[in-house]
């Protein structure tokens, strides 16, 4: 769900830009039709309705509130050519433009986790995407969790923006399905596709366009989402593994170390660490982060 740029640190968080916010709307099938209403509840069981009402409060959310600075001064180091960059709401790799790259694709692969919910209303997102590191622009899909009420909701879902909010689509996505997540563009054409390889109906592909699109970043994140308050609980999702990741850059295909990538740790206001990325594999192609903390 994320969305544009991370909400990433500078020295001072007082110091950061005006926030882009996104509403977000939902779809109730695989289809790329935008939701038009609810049903009427009366005849609904309450797994249904505890659905609905958890689809509803995720319309009600702005992702993706951000700084402009993506450093942190006197807290960088390089490692091998990889920068890491403190986040309040990423966590996880992105391919940046340093070298001048634009991008064309990029996938992953996860097993969805589990979340582990409380009585406060918290959300965690996964996903890939073209832009939105370092640039207005976003072209992401992946999957989500929401805690409400004490229970755990699952979700696929799309954006691009800004040409539109992001669009809920499968809610019977489950812990332990296979998902493979692709973002892919040809020109100012973009293919955006999720398939649910265990629950085939959380599937879908849509295809939208955009020619302002910067098209300068890739990135695999875990993301927390925020409101009008900021950055939003982040759910207990135990461990997060994005695997057999490949990204394209003009003619050259690879994986997430073949470009200059950047490690984003998800961190509070504090500094303390809410979601830390681990190495990437010895592939350069897969990941894992590890949660933390909520707030």
């Amino acid at each position: 769900m994320s969305s544009r740029r991370p909400r990433l640190l500078t020295i001072s968080l007082a110091a950061c830009a005006p926030a882009i916010g996104l509403a977000i709307a939902a779809m109730p099938a695989a289809s790329a039709a935008t939701h038009t209403g609810h049903p009427a509840t009366g005849h609904l069981s309450a797994l249904a309705k505890a659905t609905i009402k958890a689809r509803d409060y995720l319309r009600h959310l702005t992702v993706g509130q951000h700084g402009t600075d993506q450093r942190v001064p006197g807290h960088t180091r390089a490692i091998n050519g990889l920068t890491q960059v403190h986040s309040t709401n990423w966590s996880g790799y992105a391919d940046d433009n340093t070298r001048g790259n634009t991008y064309t694709s990029l996938t992953a692969n996860w097993t969805e986790p589990t979340g582990t919910c409380t009585s406060t209303t918290s959300l965690a997102v996964f996903w890939v995407g073209i832009d939105g590191f370092s640039s207005g622009s976003v072209e992401q899909d992946g999957t989500l969790i929401e805690c409400s009420g004490g229970r755990a909701f699952y979700f696929t879902w799309w954006e691009m923006f800004p040409t539109n909010s992001i669009q809920t689509v499968g809610s019977t996505v489950r812990p332990g399905d296979s998902i493979h997540a692709s973002v892919v563009r040809s020109g100012t054409s973009y293919t955006l596709a999720v398939t649910d390889s265990t629950t085939s109906g959380n599937s879908f592909s849509t295809t939208q366009t955009c020619s302002s699109c910067a098209n300068s970043s890739a990135e695999w994140i875990a993301e927390a989402p925020s409101n009008s308050s900021g950055v939003l609980p982040l759910t207990n999702f135990h461990s997060w593994t994005a695997s057999s990741a490949t990204v394209k850059s003009g003619s050259t295909s690879g994986v997430i170390s073949t470009f200059a990538d950047d490690e984003l740790t998800m961190v509070d206001g504090s500094g303390l660490v809410k979601a830390q990325p681990g190495a990437l594999n010895s592939s350069g192609n897969g990941f894992t982060v590890t949660w933390e903390r909520s707030t």
